[in-house]
C-alpha cells in the first residue's frame, strides 16, 4: 500500500484518486476536522484506512512491511502563516521524521518541496541540489523557509550525515491549479478565485503592480495543471530508475495573470472585464512577479510527458470541475 500524508488535501487528494484509479491500495493521512470540503476530496476513494497526524508514528511502527511508498504532501501551505513553530512542526519536523523512517525501513519517498524555495528569483530557478546554490536562496516566507530548510537538510543527509531513503524525490511545485483545492480559501489558486469572481460578479480583480519592470496584471507565473504534478510523482514513487534528486515541477512557461483571467473569461463565454487592486500590505516586499520552472533535470531524468497548457488545463477545469454539479475530483 501506499501512505499520503495530507492526502485529503489538494495534491494529495489527486495522487490518492491516481493510485486508487490505478489498483492501489492507499492510506491517508490527514486532518479533516470540520471543514466542508476536505472529506469531499476523499468521498470516492477506496481506503485501506485513515489516520490522523498523532497517531502517525503508531501506524508507521505497525505496518512497516506493508508500506511500498510514501508521498509526502502534508504541510501548512498557507503563504502568510505567521506561526512559525507550528509550521516547524508541521513542515519541517514531520519530514525528517518520515525522512528516517524511510531510510531505516527501506521505503520510496517523494516530498513536496515548493517554488516558495526561490524567493524572488534573484537566484534563477534552477533545481540544483549542491550547497553553493541552496545556500544563495532566501524564501520570502515561513512556508517557503521551511520548504527550504528541508531541502538543505536532505542534502547533508545524502552527504553521509545520516542515512537516506533507497529512492527519494523533492518536487519543487510552481503554482499548482486544478480540482479538490476549495478546502484552500483564500490561498486557492487564483484560476478558482478568478472563476468565482467572474461567474458572481462579471469581473476579475488582479493585482497592480508595485514593480516598474511589470504593468499591472502582467506579472508571470508558472502555472501548472494538477494532474501534470500527480504523473511527476507517480512517476518518482514507482519508478526504480529515477534518479533520487530534487526536481522542479511545473510547466516550464511563465504566463501572465492577465492571459490567465482572458483564459477563464473565454471557458465562460464572457467578455473580457478586468478590475486593478492594490497588492494587500502583508505581501508588499515579499510577492513573487515572475517564476518559471526549468524543467531540463525532469526530461534528463527521463520523464517525458508534455505538461498540459494553460489553456486546455483552465478550460478542463472550468468545464469539468468548476462548472459542473460535482467539482470533486
Amino acid at each position: 500500500m501506499y501512505l499520503i500524508t495530507g492526502g485529503a488535501g489538494f495534491i494529495g487528494s489527486n495522487i490518492a484518486a491516481a493510485l486508487d484509479t490505478s489498483g492501489d491500495d492507499i492510506v491517508i493521512v490527514d486532518w479533516l476536522r470540520d471543514d466542508p470540503f476536505k472529506w469531499r476530496n476523499i468521498a470516492k476513494r477506496r481506503l485501506v484506512d485513515l489516520v490522523a497526524q498523532e497517531d502517525l508514528t503508531a501506524f508507521l511502527a505497525a505496518n512497516r512491511s506493508k508500506i511500498q511508498g510514501v508521498a509526502h504532501m502534508g504541510a501548512i501551505s498557507t503563504t502568510t502563516e505567521s506561526d512559525v513553530d507550528a509550521i516547524v512542526r508541521n513542515n519541517f519536523r514531520l519530514s525528517v521524521d518520515l525522512w528516517r523512517f524511510c531510510a531505516a525501513a527501506g521505503i520510496p519517498l517523494v516530498y513536496a518541496s515548493s517554488a516558495a524555495t526561490y524567493g524572488d528569483g534573484a537566484q534563477g530557478f534552477l533545481d540544483r541540489f549542491d550547497e553553493a546554490y541552496l545556500s544563495t536562496l532566501r524564501p520570502l516566507n515561513p512556508y517557503g523557509w521551511s520548504k527550504h530548510v528541508f531541502d538543505r537538510f536532505a542534502l547533508g543527509a545524502v552527504k553521509g550525515r545520516e542515512p537516506a531513503p533507497p529512492r527519494w524525490a523533492g518536487l519543487k511545485f510552481f503554482n499548482v491549479y486544478g480540482p479538490n483545492e476549495y478546502h484552500k480559501g483564500g490561498q486557492r489558486s487564483v484560476a478558482a478565485q478568478l472563476y468565482e469572481q467572474i461567474r458572481e460578479k462579471g469581473e476579475a480583480r488582479l493585482f497592480r503592480s508595485d514593480n516598474t519592470d511589470y504593468a499591472d496584471g502582467e506579472q508571470l507565473r508558472d502555472f501548472v495543471w494538477v494532474d501534470d504534478c500527480v504523473e511527476v510523482v507517480l512517476w518518482a514513487l514507482k519508478n526504480p530508475q529515477v534518479p533520487s534528486d530534487l526536481y522542479n515541477v511545473g510547466s516550464g512557461h511563465a504566463r501572465s495573470f492577465h492571459d490567465k483571467a482572458k483564459i477563464v473569461f473565454g471557458a465562460l463565454e464572457r467578455n473580457a472585464n478586468l478590475q486593478f487592486v492594490d497588492l494587500p500590505q502583508n505581501l508588499r516586499g515579499k510577492y513573487q512577479y515572475y517564476t518559471c520552472a526549468s524543467l531540463d533535470k525532469l526530461r534528463a531524468a527521463g520523464f517525458t510527458r508534455e505538461m498540459t497548457t494553460l489553456e486546455d488545463g483552465l478550460r478542463s477545469y472550468v468545464r469539468d470541475y468548476l462548472a459542473s454539479d460535482d467539482p470533486f475530483r
